[in-house]
C-alpha cells in the first residue's frame, strides 16, 4: 500500500508531505498503473515546484521503499498551494477508485 501524509499547520497552510510504499495493484511482476499514476502526480508536482514556481524545498527519496519526502523552506506562493491543492485532489480520486487498501491520503497537523 501506498501512504500519502500531507502535513499543514494550524493556518491549512502546506509544510510538507511524505509518499511511502508501493501500491501492489498489480500481481507480481506486472507493470502497476497505479503505482505509476501515483508517481507521476507527486513527482510531476514536485517539478513544476521547483521549475515553475521557484520553490526552495528539501527532497529525500529511496526508491527501494518507495519513498519521496518533502519539506517546504520557507511560506509558499499562491500557485504553490493551488499546485499541492491539486495533486491531492487527484490522490483522493485514485483512493477512492481503486481503494483505501492501495492508496491512503491522510493529513497531519503540525
Amino acid at each position: 500500500m501506498t501512504t500519502v501524509t500531507v502535513r499543514k499547520d494550524q493556518r491549512q497552510t502546506y509544510k510538507g508531505f511524505t509518499c511511502i510504499g508501493h501500491a501492489d495493484y498489480a500481481g507480481k511482476d506486472q507493470p502497476d498503473i497505479l503505482c505509476a499514476a501515483i508517481s507521476a502526480l507527486v513527482i510531476g508536482t514536485l517539478n513544476a515546484l521547483t521549475e515553475l514556481a521557484g520553490e526552495k524545498m528539501s527532497v529525500d527519496t529511496d526508491e527501494k521503499a518507495g519513498l519521496i519526502r518533502c519539506e517546504f523552506q520557507g511560506r509558499l506562493q499562491e500557485k504553490s498551494s493551488f499546485l499541492l491543492d491539486a495533486m491531492v485532489f487527484n490522490l483522493e480520486n485514485l483512493s477512492r477508485e481503486y481503494g483505501k487498501k492501495y492508496l491512503l491520503v491522510k493529513f497531519e497537523e503540525v
